[in-house]
């Protein structure tokens, strides 16, 4: 199953490394604030630390759109907490990890490679009212643009018509 923009966001509960501390994170905790919901394929890889730098790096950017960064991947919370350990990096998030070990949360937004029981690199903007309204799928080869996702989230928040390359500041159509 694959959940298309324009549509309620399918709703999640599991278990999150948030700092160094095991918590159960629900979708519902959120209500009322934007959402990145950011899946990557694994722990202990290569491209995966330098999007999640790269999103520990903006935090405040989101923070400052009232919008939640939650990462996601199919480990469990002791392989992200052991690869916080492993990697400098990756030490201080700001932002909890969840673990989709079931694999559900994966499958519901699309990403799941089924044969590989891994993620791709998916990316979604919830709104505060649990809808989805956008939605960026990588190959597992590729690193994202984190500039490109605020981008995107800054024009959503504006309710207006923005056109194509459109930055924060400039007129809407």
């Amino acid at each position: 199953m694959s959940i298309q923009v324009a549509s309620p966001a399918p709703a999640f509960k599991t278990q999150a490394l948030v700092g160094k501390e095991f918590k159960t994170i629900s979708s519902t905790d959120y209500a009322g604030k934007w959402i990145l919901l950011f899946f990557y394929p694994m722990d202990f890889t290569f491209i995966c630390p330098t999007e999640l730098v790269g999103l520990n790096d903006k935090h405040g950017d989101f923070a400052d759109r009232d919008c939640v960064v939650l990462a996601a991947s199919t480990d469990t919370v002791h392989s992200h907490l052991g690869w916080t350990k492993a990697d400098e990096r990756l030490s201080n998030l700001k932002y909890p990890v969840l673990a989709d070990v079931t694999k559900s949360i994966s499958r519901s937004y699309g990403v799941l490679l089924e044969n590989e029981g891994i993620a791709l690199r998916g990316s979604f903007l919830i709104d505060p009212n649990g809808v989805l309204r956008w939605s960026c799928v990588n190959d597992g080869s590729a690193g994202r643009s984190i500039d490109e996702i605020i981008r995107v989230l800054d024009a959503l928040q504006t309710d207006k018509l923005c056109p194509c390359n459109w930055k924060k500041g400039e007129p809407t159509l």
